[in-house]
């Protein structure tokens, strides 16, 4: 499985890349591998207040739902409509195509809690 090291990821197996004042989210490679064939992704609305640890939406594979958490605070900016026609998109890239929220930064100083990809990997092949 692939861990991009230029990201940043959250223990509930978000990624993050840093874009400036915004970070574009989505679910790791290892998330959607455990999940299974995606079927279905809930998003927010663009102008969406989030905050840290709290979910803004879901994921809905053949075999669960699963929350997706917030890894940072901020403004929802931009969202990845595209997932809603094609939610396979996150088993097939889940770096590339299936990005699912940019957020503007309502305080960076959260993304210093964020992961490594070393420490992710660390994390994820405890399992």
């Amino acid at each position: 499985m692939s861990t991009p090291k230029e990201l940043r990821y959250s223990e509930e197996h978000e990624w993050v890349k840093v874009e400036g004042e915004r970070v574009r989210v989505g679910i790791t490679d290892f998330a959607q591998h455990e999940l299974g064939d995606i079927v279905f992704v809930e998003l927010p609305e663009v102008g969406d207040e989030i905050s840290a640890d709290e979910p803004f939406g879901s994921v809905e594979s053949v075999k669960t739902v699963s929350e997706l958490y917030a890894p940072v605070s901020g403004k929802v900016v931009e969202v990845n409509e595209d997932l809603s026609d094609s939610p396979e998109f996150v088993n097939e890239s889940p770096y590339e195509k299936a990005w699912m929220v940019v957020i503007e930064l309502s305080d960076s100083s959260e993304l210093e809690k964020l992961m490594t990809a070393e420490q992710y990997e660390a994390m994820t092949n405890e399992g």
